[in-house]
Formats: structure tokens, C-alpha cells, sequence
């Protein structure tokens, strides 16, 4: 088992809570992981994405140039990473914030999610990025969305671990969008 992808939107999306709570689940899985996070010169705001590779056997390097999946949560990310993602690959788009008219992609799956709507339906529109991560698991089966849940314990800073029932809530809606489509 390999699985490759970049995470990328603007700094205060939650793009490297991401990555790291995907990172941890497969730990807990017993695979390989790596998580690379990459930021840009402006933190909250800027652009930021993270690398994360989950394998079987040993991992050669953190760094991707053509993922199997890529998250991406603003435009600018779906322009940069987009055209990378490989043939066969799995684009998963925050469709509340990209237009579906700008994910034109041959070759590649693309998952429009509608995050904001979704996070709401919650009770917090800053779960969005909970929403998509869910999604995107079931929807590869890179990971358990049980492990997923679990991940979020190490993930988060213990001050925040009041907000873990709410963030398993927005992952499970995510999830569950991509089952039933609704």
C-alpha cells in the first residue's frame, strides 16, 4: 500500500492540521508515515501546504512532485496542484470556496466538496477543513475514519481537546457525503 498527497490552501484553513491528524492515523494503523509541512512567507492568510505519504515499507523521501492526491482548499492551490495530481489520481476540491467551472482536469477523479455548507450543518463554518479531511478518507481509503478520530487526541493540543466531539462530527459529515452524496 502507497499513498502520496498534498494538502494546500491559505494559512489558517487548518491545511497542516490536516496532513498531521492524517499522518498520526496511520501511525496508529502500524504504516510508514511522513508529513512535510511547507509554508509561505505570509502565515495566516498566505499560502501553506503540507506533504503526506503513508506506505507499507519504508518511505524514500516526504517530497512529491506528481501526488496520487491532492487536497486543495482555495483557488490558487487548485492552480498550482491541480495540474499535478497523476493520471488516475483523486482531486478533492473545497467547493465553497472554488467554482466547479475552474476544476477542469482529464484523467484525474475530482471530488467537489461543499465544506462550508457541510461545516455548518456541524455548527461551525472553521470546520471545514474537518469536512474535506473526512471526505477524502473515505473516499481513498488511505486510512480508517476510526483511526482518522483516534488521531485527533495526539493531533491537537490539549486545550483543544474539548473541541474533538465537534471535529469528529464535521470528519464523520464529510465522510458520510461521500457515501450517500448528500
Amino acid at each position: 500500500m502507497y499513498f502520496d498527497c498534498i494538502i494546500a490552501g491559505f494559512g489558517g484553513q487548518g491545511v497542516m492540521l490536516m496532513g498531521n491528524i492524517l499522518a498520526y492515523a496511520a501511525m496508529a494503523e502500524k504504516k510508514k508515515a511522513t508529513y512535510m509541512p511547507v509554508y509561505g512567507v505570509e502565515m495566516r492568510g498566505g499560502t501553506a501546504n503540507c506533504t503526506v505519504v503513508v506506505s507499507d515499507g519504508e518511505i524514500g523521501s516526504p517530497i512529491i512532485q506528481r501526488p496520487m492526491t491532492a487536497i486543495v482548499m482555495n483557488l490558487p492551490s487548485l492552480e498550482k496542484f491541480g495540474p499535478r495530481v497523476k493520471k488516475g489520481g483523486l482531486l478533492v476540491v473545497n467547493a465553497s470556496l472554488v467554482p466547479e467551472k475552474e476544476v477542469q482536469f482529464k484523467g484525474i477523479k475530482c471530488l467537489m466538496i461543499p465544506s462550508r455548507d457541510l461545516a455548518l450543518e456541524v455548527g461551525n463554518e472553521r470546520l471545514a477543513n474537518m469536512v474535506v479531511l473526512g471526505a477524502t478518507v473515505r473516499k481513498s481509503g488511505v486510512v480508517d475514519l476510526k483511526s482518522l478520530k483516534k488521531a485527533l487526541y495526539p493531533a491537537l493540543d490539549r486545550r483543544y481537546h474539548k473541541m474533538i466531539d465537534v471535529n469528529i462530527k464535521a470528519m464523520e459529515r464529510g465522510a458520510r457525503f461521500v457515501t450517500e452524496g448528500v
